[in-house]
Formats: C-alpha cells, structure tokens, sequence
C-alpha cells in the first residue's frame, strides 16, 4: 500500500504485487477499479475457489463483536474456516456463532473473550487457543478505536486507549500469531490488518487526528512486518487494507455524547458496508501463495457525484 493513494484516486485501488524469487524486494503490480458492486461481484464469484485450502484451518478475528469484524468473521465461516472471534464482550459473538449454524454454514465460529489493552488476556487467548485448537494460520487484526481527543485539549487516557488497541495490541496479535504458525511450522500463514484511509492520509478533523496517527504506525508495522517475513525467508505473508467511511457503530462510539453528529458521518456520504471489507478479506486470502496483497477500498466516484465537498474521514 503506497501512503496517500487513495487521496487521488477514486473506485477500488486494488494493488496485487507478485512476488518474485529472484529479487523478493521487487515485485510487479496489476490494479484493478470498479464500483462497489462490480468489485464485490468479482469477489463473490472468484474468491471462493482459491479459498478451498483454508478449510477446517483456524482464523483469530479481534473486534469481532460488530461491524468489520463480525462481516469477517461470518464470510470465514461461510468458507468453512474454524474462527476464533475476540471482543470484551462476547454476546453478540454468541449470537453470529448461533446465526451460523443454523445457517449451515460449514465453518465454526468460537467466541473468546479478551480485553485487547491487556497482553495478559491476549497472552491468554493465544495460550487457550494453543491448547484446544492447535493454533492461529490466519490473524485478522481489525479491533481499532477511537477517542474524541484533540492533540491540543485531548486527555492522555485517551490517547493511550487508542494507542494501545489500535497499535500495541495488534502488534502483539501479530508477534504471537507468527509465534503460532513457526512452532507448528506453517509456512503459508496470512496476517491482515484493517487499516484506515486515515492511516495514509490526514483528516482536517481534528478529533481524530491521534487515531489518524495510530492508523499511520499500523502502515509501518504492516511494511516493517513484510520486510521481516522476507528476511526469515517464510512465505506467511501479511497485507493491509484500508477503507474510507464503512457504515458500523464507529461513528457513534467516537461521537458518544453527539449521536446526531455520528448519524450525519454516514449520511452524508456513500460509505461502505462491512461485507464490502469481508469480501474483500477473502478476495486476499483466495490469491496464491506466490501473490502479496495491499489494498485500498473506497466507494464508487460516481456514488460520490452529489456529494462535492467529501473529505475522507477514516475508518467510522
């Protein structure tokens, strides 16, 4: 993912870097753009096959309680993954999990609760999952939160809340996951971050200028991390996605004590959906082994055309 690419693009900026084996820091690049329903209809009709060496393997989604999070975790099960799902609360996990079987659908979904500020729960889940299922071949990291707080009146608490979800605790997923995958030696294990357009490029609001720079860290740690799987010669891969505005509870959580505020973010725009995330979350783990992903997820421009002074506004 090149920083700032989607400030001048419009549609789907879909960058698929084919690895190459005589210089793996070199690599060719296809793109690809469209609406949102004509990438999401390649997805549905192309993902699915390259998904069949995925099956019965085991997937940790953190965040998983709603929005992306929940969407990703139930297009893995529809793909007949075995799926640990992480939230500090785990009802709604429950409820998906409940949705899924009745549903039929081949995979599994386990709810697992884990404070994700806090390495011992993470340690914990790691260590649960180690003993009951073996251990993680795919880490979605997509838990992320925001705080209304400035850089010049912000409170410290809340910088430390977006710091150490959104940067500390997905850094730890990620240490412990490729921990998981070295010492049972799998060797094509896939780590996604759910990253932000805010992660690239800065918004002239100034509430989430600290969550913007907490988005930006997760695409050093993604590239940092690319480099580091090629350096120990592994083919576990790692990719970032970044969307503009998908429509969940961010908004409202962000904007707790202005819910008009937070329904007027996703009015106000076409926004993405989290199945269009989802999608594209199997779209990356259906490539071959031999093919490195980094996307950028944006809606239509023509879906854009009556809305003339749109800002891209990060991941509500």
């Amino acid at each position: 993912m090149e920083a700032g690419s989607g400030a001048a693009r419009s549609g789907a900026d879909w960058r698929l870097q084919r690895l190459s084996p005589c210089d793996p820091g070199r690599s060719s690049a296809i793109q690809m753009s469209g609406s949102r329903s004509e990438v999401g209809g390649r997805l549905g009709t192309t993902a699915r096959a390259g998904m069949e060496r995925w099956r019965d393997r085991l997937a940790l989604v953190t965040g998983a309680s709603g929005g992306i999070g929940a969407a990703v975790a139930r297009a893995l099960v529809q793909q007949g993954l075995k799926v640990v799902g992480c939230a500090r609360t785990v009802g709604n996990i429950e409820e998906l999990a409940a949705e899924c079987k009745s549903a039929g659908y081949p995979g599994t979904l386990i709810p697992h609760r884990c404070d994700l500020s806090s390495e011992e729960d993470i340690l914990s889940m790691f260590s649960a999952v180690r003993s009951q299922h073996g251990g993680v071949d795919i880490c979605i990291n997509n838990a992320g939160l925001a705080r209304p707080d400035t850089l010049l009146s912000g409170s410290t608490s809340g910088w430390k809340d977006m710091f150490s979800v959104n940067v500390l605790a997905l850094s730890i997923c990620t240490r412990e996951a490729y921990r998981s995958m070295k010492e049972r030696k799998v060797d094509d294990g896939h780590i996604i971050n759910i990253n932000s357009m805010s992660g690239h490029q800065v918004s002239p609001h100034s509430v989430i200028h600290f969550y913007s720079a907490t988005k930006y860290a997760v695409t050093a740690l993604t590239e940092g991390l690319r480099q580091e799987l090629r350096e120990a010669q592994t083919h576990i891969r790692a990719t970032c996605i970044s969307p503009e505005v998908v429509e969940t509870q961010f908004a409202f959580k962000l904007h707790d004590k202005d819910p008009e505020k937070a329904a007027a973010t996703y009015e106000c725009i076409k926004c993405l959906k989290p199945e269009d995330v989802a999608e594209a979350v199997i779209y990356v783990l259906s490539t071959p082994p031999h093919v490195q992903v980094s996307l950028a997820l944006t809606a239509h421009p023509l879906e854009e055309a009556s809305h003339p002074q749109r800002r891209t506004a990060g991941r509500p």
